[in-house]
């Protein structure tokens, strides 16, 4: 027998909350659950690698789109599929990367500036 897991179990081991999880249920980036007879939600062990895989996902800011894209090309076996969307968003991280880089430069230097002033009008105060 297949070991199963109540939301409130899944979202414990995930880190990823209730309302996370029914959400990404609801917008079809994870097929809904199959439900216990009393109407409680049920997941299976695939379930929660679906859902601790989407959670890495999410944590490198990958938007549920391109995480919806990669999970239907992994469903159909498209591995060059999903290649593509993981490339993809490493280059969106890349560029991010670059512009944090260039706004870390001018905040360095508008800092030493300031820095500056603050000094010289000190020097004056003196």
């Amino acid at each position: 027998m297949e070991l199963t897991l109540s939301i409130s179990e899944l979202s414990e081991k995930t880190g990823l909350s209730i309302d996370t999880i029914r959400y990404y249920e609801k917008i079809g980036v994870l097929p809904s659950p199959n439900r216990k007879s009393n109407g409680q939600r049920e997941y299976t062990s695939g379930d929660l690698e679906r859902f601790i895989f989407i959670t890495h996902l999410k944590r490198t800011h990958m938007p549920l789109k391109e995480i919806d894209h990669y999970i239907q090309f992994y469903i159909d076996q498209d591995y060059e599929g999903c290649y593509q969307v993981l490339r993809k968003h490493k280059e969106d991280i890349e560029m991010q990367m670059s512009e944090m880089s260039i706004a870390l430069e001018k905040m360095n230097y508008k800092l030493d500036n300031f820095k500056s002033l603050v000094a010289e009008q000190n020097g004056k105060r003196s």
